[in-house]
């Protein structure tokens, strides 16, 4: 093939989602990833019974997690569609168990990673997934 092939192909492959916000983004994501899918499984493992429900978000939110930083991280529109559903979904547990965990701590004896809106995380699961969805919006806009 020639040059001129090899450059044509290169430059209609998709550009990937990792130069400035789109990296910051991911590593965020994968160091929130390992943070509540670990914290999670320790929590599962030695303590259940204690809080059942907490664990089992923290878990769910670890998996949430994966998925964001994986459609963040990869290319095409199967893995924007990803990260799409992952940010959102995301977004939506944080507010619903940020304001369940305020009005009904006695149904949350143990933290979450969304519990009060992610405050034991200073916040950033509350801020990520705005991130996440103002980013993919902006990338959408630019490849349209």
């Amino acid at each position: 093939m020639s040059e001129r092939g090899l450059n044509s192909e290169r430059t209609q492959r998709p550009a990937r989602r990792t130069t400035g916000l789109g990296r910051a983004l991911v590593a965020l994501y994968a160091v929130f990833a390992v943070a509540a899918v670990s914290r999670a499984a320790v929590q599962i493992a030695t303590d259940f019974d204690a809080a059942p429900l907490a664990y089992v978000l923290s878990a769910f939110s670890g998996v949430v997690y994966v998925l964001a930083t994986l459609g963040l991280a990869r290319t095409g529109a199967r893995w924007r569609r990803v990260a799409w559903a992952a940010c959102s979904v995301e977004l939506l547990g944080v507010l619903v168990v940020g304001t369940l965990s305020l009005a009904d701590a006695q149904a949350f004896p143990d933290s979450t990673v969304w519990s009060g809106y992610g405050s034991g995380y200073g916040y950033v699961p509350l801020v990520l997934p705005v991130l996440g969805l103002v980013y993919l919006r902006r990338e959408s806009r630019r490849r349209s």
